[in-house]
C-alpha cells in the first residue's frame, strides 16, 4: 500500500514512511539472499531423502566440512 501512495500519488517517501510508521530502511529493504536460501533448502532435501537417519548436527556438519560451503548453522 505504501509503495503504491508513492508510485501513484507522487508522494514523497519520506512523508509516506511516516504516514504508515515505517522507517526508510524497511520501506528500501530487498532480500538478497533467496537463491542461496533456496540452495540450502535443497541440500537438505536431498540429504533427509537419502539419509533419512541423519539429523540436523550431521546434515550441517556434511554440508560444511564435506561439501565445503561456508554457510554457518544459522543460514542452515
Amino acid at each position: 500500500m505504501d509503495q503504491r501512495a508513492v508510485q501513484e500519488h507522487d508522494i514523497p517517501v519520506r512523508q509516506v514512511c511516516k504516514a504508515f510508521n515505517i522507517s526508510d530502511t524497511c520501506y528500501r529493504y530487498v532480500s538478497k539472499r533467496s537463491a542461496e536460501n533456496n540452495e540450502v533448502a535443497e541440500w537438505l532435501l536431498r540429504l533427509r531423502d537419502n539419509l533419512g537417519t541423519w539429523g540436523f548436527g550431521l546434515c550441517f556438519l556434511y554440508l560444511r566440512n564435506v561439501k565445503g560451503y561456508g554457510w554457518n548453522h544459522k543460514r542452515v
